[in-house]
């Protein structure tokens, strides 16, 4: 009986290395095709049932130095940083600090028209349903705007003169939301939003390198993000792309590694409680919803489908930088990428997920 074990045993090792290594390959083939070993790039982690299946760096993070890309280097995540600020703002509203049903004139009193700001909720910026207009003139004053922060993005909005829809009627991405709410944080929690979102979010979740944009861009210690223009890459990052000093809702600065951690500090409600947790990432509900398209936002999460699997994510794109970041709860998957030049990530994830998808 113990040979008969022992054996068994012994060939469900096999099996499992033959699979890890297999699926490795398979991995490889995907990634070497779209990075180059002297060109920007980026750098992959992959999870299954709670452990690393595949994590690799490709490339180079600057084209001066021409140091190689890890699963360590520090990447701008654009948008994903719009979860630590929806998350910095719901451990507020479990310690009854906020309301997410408070209106946002509670916050900012010296809107033009008080009645627009009594309209919207955090609610609605949570959710990019507030129907505030996008009203910064960005690229008529591209030069304020390439070291304008938080405040100074949030600014216009509140020289609103109408809505775009009334909020909660529909979905209309909003970056200054988040600066908002950034700014939020700063109000109720008496700190720095980059300060609190470190203490109280990225420290217990283990992400020790992680930072958040305060200013003016790191030279060192991080990847620059790049664009190519049919002969040659140039930098596109801090001083080049505007708005990209507004860190509210894109300055968090990661890793693979560290976003793994992050999202590991989620499923096991380190931070946050799993009632709050789990509103995050339910889509939100609208009693006077018209748009034509069913809602799939939580709070800050987009809940959708890939390659016919539920999907909770979120992708990040800001000057050279993508991102995109995936998890499928019902096959305990994770995937992240992070690049620091545009890479056609939709079909990267596509092919990632068909192949972590068929043997299970």
């Amino acid at each position: 009986m113990r040979i008969v074990l022992f054996l068994v045993a012994a060939a469900m090792i096999i099996s499992c290395n033959t699979r890890s290594s297999s699926i490795s390959q398979e991995f490889d083939t995907i990634f070497d095709s779209v990075f180059k070993a002297d060109e920007p790039g980026g750098a992959v982690l992959i999870a299954e049932e709670g452990k690393v299946i595949y994590e690799k760096g490709f490339g180079i993070e600057d084209i001066n130095t021409k140091k190689p890309i890890t699963t360590t280097t520090l990447f701008n995540t654009g948008s994903i940083s719009k979860t630590f600020v929806a998350f910095g703002i719901l451990q507020l509203a479990k310690e009854n600090k906020l309301s997410l049903d408070d209106d946002i004139y509670k916050y900012f009193p010296d809107f033009k028209d008080s009645s627009i700001a009594k309209k919207v909720k955090l609610y609605h910026l949570l959710t990019h349903s507030s129907g505030l207009p996008d009203i910064r003139k960005v690229q008529e004053d591209s030069v304020f705007y390439l070291s304008a922060k938080d405040e100074e993005n949030w600014a216009p909005i509140k020289k609103a003169d109408s809505l775009e829809f009334e909020p909660g009627e529909r979905y209309h991405y909003s970056n200054p939301a988040f600066n908002a709410l950034a700014l939020i944080i700063e109000k109720v929690s008496g700190m720095k939003w980059q300060d609190y979102i470190q203490k109280n979010i990225m420290k217990p979740s283990g992400m020790e390198t992680s930072t958040i944009t305060d200013g003016p861009h790191p030279q060192s210690g991080v990847s620059h993000g790049y664009l190519f223009d049919g002969k040659k890459y140039y930098e596109q990052d801090y001083g080049e792309e505007p708005t990209f000093a507004a860190s509210g809702n894109g300055g968090v600065w990661s890793s693979v590694e560290e976003l793994w951690k992050y999202e590991q500090a989620i499923q096991k409600n380190v931070f946050l409680d799993s009632a709050w947790i789990k509103r995050s990432r339910t889509v939100a509900g609208f009693s006077n919803w018209k748009d034509s398209v069913p809602s799939f936002i939580g709070l800050s999460w987009f809940i959708t489908k890939s390659n016919n699997e539920n999907v909770i994510g979120h992708t990040g794109s800001q000057g050279g930088f993508r991102a995109d970041y995936v998890w499928l709860p019902d096959k305990k998957i994770f995937y992240v990428i992070l690049c620091n030049t545009p890479k056609a990530m939709s079909k990267i994830r596509e092919q990632v997920l068909k192949v972590v998808l068929k043997d299970q």
